[in-house]
């Protein structure tokens, strides 16, 4: 006789028990009043937007690192669902990493809504899928969702951004809108903390063009929140604790690095030396912004080059860091990629692996630099190179893909030596008149204005006040 199992199941009363929990507003009306009291990022006027939409039969993907505001996001955009008035029992959110739903398909967990709420309706629902990536094959699921139940509205998040992006891309064409959730730009960050009476809006003539800039009213004040966001402020829930800036490390290295490099990229793409990876990324790290090449990077790490495209690759795609390739002093690429940058993603990053960094700290200026590329990221069209020769190096240049040509370039420092004596600035100033660039900027620690080196106009900028610039001036480009 077969012995009986005596493994309890989960029940259908707890998985609707569960629902409840997740669910507040089916009795208040509202969420919780300590994620309401959040301030919003100023990307849910952009996500919002397309859950609002309804005509279009799409799911919304929701993707970005980890602790960048994603469940927070969701939950703000159902409160505005119950502000202007839909139904709070036709709302849902669902957190797939917990265990009560495992081996739960979606239209499983929608029946199960549909029970906990008494709502018989098929359709006008808006479904909150949290931390998708746990459940496996959830793009198939989703994509039977959009097509069986054209008039809800779904939307799902994940940290495992690698993963999501493609699998979304292969198979929810035309059914899945993907939104990409960044860490916080400076520019956001001064959002969030109140702080936008520190700047004024100003003009400049950039390229025979009147551009929008802005201008510090108080640039020592200004400089030290952009130094607080270089070393904590890449994650919302980091610049309003000072619990946790006292010890970085510990929050972001075990909430935010160590699921990454121990379990989302792993469990990806099968990596089997976890511990090695780990290294490879702290070494990185701590040379943010410097230029290395696979052979050094092969030799220090002990990782054969083979292997580290490809854990390059995983950080990449995981958010973590971006890789920025050289051209020469013409802005000629070269065919092979020997020699490139690798820059964080999140300054903070480096803050917890290691120390904050202080301002006349001698790493500042490549944490300075690794901030500025960081605003640049959030263009997605925007590919930046850096120029090295022998005899010189530009820190950015955009190159015009038609032309073969750069439109501008751009020096970082921290420092005003460079105001004081601009001839100084031999490998930018030939750079630019080598390849017909008649103006450039420089950023500085405090000092501002307009310099004409003969047919070349120089103009110096803060590195804190251009990081605002470029931030804002991005948004401001994707809300229009």
């Amino acid at each position: 006789m077969a012995k009986r199992s005596t493994l309890i199941s989960i029940s259908e009363d707890l998985i609707i028990n569960r629902l409840r929990f997740e669910n507040p507003w089916w009795i208040s009306g509202k969420i919780d009043d300590v994620i309401n009291n959040y301030k919003r990022r100023l990307y849910f006027n952009l996500f919002y937007p397309l859950v609002e939409e309804t005509s279009v039969k799409r799911a919304v993907v929701l993707m970005g690192p980890r602790r960048v505001g994603k469940t927070v996001l969701m939950l703000h955009t159902i409160q505005h669902l119950l502000e202007i008035g839909i139904g709070k029992n036709i709302i849902c959110y669902v957190n797939i990493e917990n265990p009560v739903y495992n081996n739960l398909g979606l239209e499983k967990i929608f029946s199960a809504i549909r029970k906990a709420t008494s709502q018989d309706t098929l359709s006008g629902w808006f479904i909150f899928f949290d931390e998708i990536q746990y459940l496996k094959d959830w793009e198939i699921h989703l994509k039977v969702l959009v097509d069986s139940f054209p008039n809800c509205k779904f939307i799902v998040s994940g940290s495992a951004a690698a993963a999501l992006k493609m699998k979304s891309t292969e198979s929810g064409a035309g059914r899945f809108t993907d939104f990409k959730l960044p860490p916080l730009t400076f520019c956001e960050y001064i959002f969030l903390k109140n702080l936008e009476s520190l700047i004024i809006p100003t003009e400049i003539e950039w390229k025979s063009n009147i551009s929008k800039f802005y201008k510090a009213i108080d640039i020592n004040e200004l400089n030290l929140h952009f130094i607080n966001y270089i070393n904590f402020g890449g994650y919302p829930e980091v610049i309003f604790s000072p619990v946790i800036q006292t010890n970085p490390g510990q929050y972001i290295r075990n909430d935010i690095i160590d699921k990454v490099l121990l379990r989302d990229l792993p469990s990806i793409y099968g990596i089997q030396d976890v511990q090695e990876l780990n290294s490879l990324f702290t070494m990185i790290a701590y040379n943010t912004g410097n230029e290395i090449s696979l052979d050094d990077l092969s030799k220090e790490s002990g990782v054969e080059k083979h292997l580290l495209k490809k854990y390059l690759q995983y950080l990449e795609s995981a958010f973590l860091i971006k890789i920025v390739h050289r051209v020469d002093e013409n802005s000629k690429r070269f065919k092979r990629a020997n020699n490139f940058k690798v820059y964080l993603m999140n300054s903070s990053l480096r803050s917890a692996l290691f120390t904050p960094i202080q301002p006349t700290d001698d790493l500042m200026g490549h944490l300075v630099e690794t901030a500025i590329y960081s605003q640049w990221m959030h263009r997605e069209r925007f590919i930046p190179y850096y120029a090295r020769w022998h005899k010189g190096e530009v820190d950015m240049i955009d190159l015009n893909e038609k032309k073969m040509k750069p439109d501008w370039a751009l020096e970082i420092k921290w420092s005003n030596h460079f105001f004081n004596k601009p001839g100084d600035l031999k490998s930018l100033i030939n750079y630019c008149r080598k390849n017909n660039v008649n103006s450039a900027l420089i950023t500085t620690i405090d000092k501002e204005g307009i310099i004409n080196m003969n047919d070349l106009k120089l103009y110096f900028v803060p590195a804190s006040t251009y990081a605002y610039i470029v931030g804002k001036n991005t948004f401001d480009m994707k809300i229009v």
